[in-house]
């Protein structure tokens, strides 16, 4: 008797999906935007070009997607390294991190946050931001009701700090900068930085220098550790 054969199973679209946001990750990983294109995330899908508006109305929305996701991870793991502690050391482990993950990955980091992308790109880009600021205001809000720092507007000093923060990481990230400190000299700097302009009292020795813990994920409640909603 004959083998039957077996028919190729083909991929299903959700599986598709999620690997067109693989690829255009990873080719962000390497080069940037202008690595990023849709002959080349095809390639490295093994789809045809056209394949990729059946998932996405446009390029942009792909990026949009790997934006989200690439946010999401991050924040992620700001919530497990600042899930304990007082408000200073929470601040502290959320800005570490954050500042660690992207240095860890330049390439990505300066194309998900620096690099002109598409408008629809960009816009996704303040959502994260305005996300960001309002846990970081939380946080802010949590230690002025502990006593641990001044009082003073939560919303502003958050917007200051993020804005630092993301003004801090331009030149370390810039693919053409070169290296201009170590990776922890950079972040510790940039901690001490943080924790003095909310006027957090001055503590124990900086909790920069082990990396993060495992990122658990979590579905609802303040990313930055926070108590309140």
């Amino acid at each position: 008797m004959s083998r039957r054969r077996k028919r190729p199973v083909a991929s299903s679209p959700v599986g598709t999906r999620e690997r067109l946001i693989r690829a255009a990750r990873k080719l962000l990983e390497d080069g940037g935007y202008a690595a990023a294109s849709v002959q080349s995330i095809a390639d490295r899908t093994g789809v045809a070009a056209g394949a990729l508006y059946r998932h996405f109305p446009s390029k942009a929305h792909l990026f949009v997607e790997v934006f989200r996701d690439a946010a999401k991870r991050d924040l992620a793991a700001m919530t497990d390294a600042a899930s304990s502690g007082g408000c200073a050391e929470r601040l502290e482990a959320a800005v570490a991190t954050f500042a660690r993950r992207a240095l860890r990955n330049r390439r990505l980091a300066w194309a998900l946050v620096y690099e002109p992308v598409d408008p629809l790109v960009d816009a996704e880009r303040l959502v994260y931001r305005r996300e960001y600021c309002r846990h970081m205001a939380a946080l802010l809000r949590d230690g002025i009701a502990a006593g641990e720092i001044p009082d003073q507007n939560a919303e502003l000093s958050a917007a200051a700090v993020v804005g630092a923060i993301a003004e801090s990481l331009v030149g370390p990230l810039s693919p053409v900068a070169g290296q201009i400190a170590s990776d922890e000299d950079i972040i510790a700097t940039l901690v001490r930085f943080c924790r003095r302009s909310v006027g957090a009292a001055e503590g124990a020795r900086l909790r920069v220098a082990q990396p993060a813990r495992p990122v658990r994920a979590r579905s609802r409640g303040n990313p930055f550790g926070s108590a309140r909603s």
